[in-house]
């Protein structure tokens, strides 16, 4: 079992602890900060535990080449990408009006820190935990440097191999010991056949000493649920207020509805896991009752007479006697009275029965 840490003050994740979900507004608020209280306000009222951002540095993110490119698609915010990002981009005082605001409602706030400038600013505004991109995952002195500001800390593993997964728990774990891995698979939208959610099982047993997740850039709610029934204690969606806004992330993204019937899905899958042990339970006590089936005479058996297996059937028998699953310990017993045909078989009438 995966072992437990605290991710924000007062949640613990990992173990048997209820799954964490993470509303990933990312940038779907179009860089309007009104929309984005709102979509803070949404991610509460729907259960997500924690709402959370994208934060970059542009100059410490991007090369100027990269800033200057021509950006001229539908989901364009400029005629650079440079342009389109600046657009995108909150303030660090937009930033704090928004953990405010967050703090203010009830619920978690951070963001991905997609540079390391960004990673500076999150720690001084406080946030409970670093969530690391997968574009940064095998960004190995990105990572140590996030882990030494001690902060617990939440890396997807888009665009990853196994081998580079062994190397950041290796650079990670002596450091920070706070962390946990989230499968992912970088494609917007993700299709089904490239979810591959048995990796899910295969950190699991690569790495049984953190908790392990799951980041999903899918549409609808089924895998992610899924997920969850693998053992993902940590679950990532996008959420936007509408999947027709300009944008690539919107239609990898959960609307309202969505996220409160995926937050619903996950609560009741967790009440559904239950427990390990098998055995007749209370609920099924009415069932048994009157469905149960006992030992029954197949034929008329006499006063005396040895039981063997040609003597006994199953039905449902009133009243109730021996279960099914006593019949080959009732062969070779001897009966103390006689029994008609179709009767059940009770413990009275066999002598000196043991149960096995």
């Amino acid at each position: 079992m995966s072992r437990e840490f605290e991710l924000c003050p007062g949640r613990r994740v990992g173990g048997e602890q209820p799954c964490f979900i993470i509303a990933e507004i990312g940038q779907n608020h179009q860089g309007d900060l009104a929309i984005a209280k709102c979509m803070i306000r949404m991610a509460k009222d729907c259960g997500a535990d924690c709402a959370k951002f994208q934060k970059s540095e542009l100059e410490y993110k991007f090369n100027k080449k990269a800033l200057e490119r021509p950006y001229t698609c539908k989901h364009s915010w400029g005629k650079t990408y440079g342009e389109h990002k600046r657009h995108l981009e909150f303030s660090h005082d937009q930033y704090r009006e928004l953990k405010k605001y967050a703090e203010e409602i009830g619920i978690f706030f951070t963001a991905s820190g997609m540079d390391e400038m960004a990673v500076e600013f999150l720690h001084e505004l406080d946030v409970p935990f670093f969530k690391v991109g997968s574009g940064d995952t095998n960004n190995f002195p990105y990572l140590e440097k996030t882990a030494k500001k001690g902060r617990p800390m939440v890396i997807s593993s888009g665009m990853q191999s196994m081998n580079t997964m062994h190397q950041v728990y290796q650079i990670v774990k002596p450091i920070n010991p706070n962390f946990c891995f989230l499968q992912c698979t970088s494609a917007y939208p993700l299709q089904p056949e490239d979810v591959n959610l048995r990796v899910i099982s295969a950190y699991q047993s690569a790495f049984p000493d953190i908790p392990i997740g799951y980041s999903g850039h899918e549409t609808g709610i089924a895998i992610s649920v899924a997920a969850v029934a693998m053992g993902a204690k940590v679950v990532e969606r996008h959420v936007t207020l509408n999947k027709t806004w300009k944008g690539s992330d919107h239609q990898a993204s959960l609307e309202p509805n969505e996220l409160a019937e995926l937050v619903k899905a996950i609560r009741t899958v967790e009440k559904a896991m239950g427990s390990p042990v098998k055995q007749l339970l209370p609920c099924e006590m009415a069932c048994n009752e009157k469905l149960g089936k006992s030992v029954v005479a197949k034929v008329t058996i006499p006063e005396g007479a040895v039981l063997t297996l040609d003597m006994l059937t199953v039905k449902v028998g009133e009243p109730k006697g021996f279960p099914p699953e006593a019949i080959f310990d009732l062969v070779g017993q001897k009966v103390k009275k006689s029994i008609e045909e179709d009767e059940t078989i009770t413990e009275q009438a066999v002598e000196n029965h043991a149960k096995k």
